[in-house]
């Protein structure tokens, strides 16, 4: 399915979408670390995209399904809105401007903790280009020391854009996301299920699992190492007791691969038994994790090496 084609409906040909039910598509736009993925999770109600305090740890769109017996949203979580610097970058922004494509509704996310700047501005400027019915979601407030700021945040954001509406959440705690979901289903057209009701994400098992690692690498190394990191799942091996998953984790320097390494493999030795633990979890079933480093200089200008990242890639590849 590409970016801006919404697939063909689950149900069996001739049979009607129930009366009064309501089915979309909603891309979740913003800044890096305004905390897109966070609520993401939280729509859905459980954890399919990787969070970290880092910026642009989304670096593609992932999709996130949420049925209910009225209704069905499909969630598209987007890269960071940033400036282009590297091919890597680029491509990300590329995949947020077909998020803004055939949307039925935009959830344009803030950080309300952060003094509004120029980089907000040139945001709103992506969303403006739109004719979509935009909800601005005032995240973080739970963060917030004075509540009454959120006003003058409004006020400033409302000079910029008629937004269709303005809710404070705080997607980490939960609060007011119940108030959102209804919100976001009120201005939902009558449709059909896109979905089977259990269909929660389009992505791989394989690349779940490459972003579980990619995301504990990130939660554990420090500031200079994250942007330089990428995953890569060289085998996948599944048996009745088993799964063993070979993966690389590639780096741009020797100095970057030594820290990723730590002292006796002490750092690598812990991403893979936290990633292990929640890939367990998550797949409900007994993990074998090898992991490996590798430097390689530039890859984030290097297009072959980017398009093996992409899911959509991985998802084509040989599972065995």
């Amino acid at each position: 399915m590409s970016e801006t084609t919404k697939p063909a409906p689950a149900k069996s040909a001739g049979e009607s979408p129930r009366a009064g039910f309501r089915s979309g598509f909603v891309s979740i736009l913003g800044r890096p670390n305004a905390g897109k993925s966070t609520l993401l999770n939280a729509l859905i109600g459980e954890k399919i995209a990787i969070v970290t305090d880092k910026p642009q740890t989304t670096r593609t769109t992932i999709q996130g399904v949420l049925s209910t017996d009225q209704a069905q949203i499909v969630f598209v979580d987007t890269p960071g809105i940033h400036k282009s610097d590297t091919l890597i970058n680029k491509r990300m922004m590329e995949t947020v401007r077909a998020a803004l494509n055939d949307r039925d509704l935009l959830l344009f996310l803030v950080d309300s903790s952060l003094d509004f700047r120029e980089a907000d501005r040139r945001a709103v400027d992506l969303v403006k280009k739109t004719n979509t019915p935009t909800i601005l979601v005032l995240n973080k407030i739970d963060l917030l020391k004075e509540k009454g700021c959120l006003l003058a945040l409004i006020d400033c954001y409302r000079g910029l854009h008629d937004f269709a509406e303005y809710m404070p959440i705080s997607a980490a705690t939960g609060e007011n996301v119940e108030r959102l979901r209804p919100a976001i289903v009120s201005r939902m057209p009558e449709g059909p299920e896109y979905f089977p009701g259990d269909h929660v994400t389009d992505q791989p098992e394989r690349f779940l699992a490459a972003e579980l690692i990619r995301e504990k690498l990130l939660q554990e190394t420090r500031q200079e190492v994250p942007h330089a990191i990428a995953v890569l799942v060289d085998k996948w091996e599944e048996t009745p007791k088993l799964l063993r998953i070979y993966a690389t984790v590639y780096v741009e320097k020797d100095g970057q691969k030594g820290i990723v390494i730590g002292a006796g493999g002490s750092m690598l030795k812990r991403v893979g038994s936290v990633a292990r633990e929640e890939m367990e979890r998550f797949f409900g079933r007994k993990i074998y994790l090898d992991l490996r480093v590798k430097v390689r200089a530039a890859w984030k200008e290097k297009p072959g090496f980017l398009d093996a990242l992409d899911w959509r890639t991985m998802a084509g590849k040989d599972e065995s």
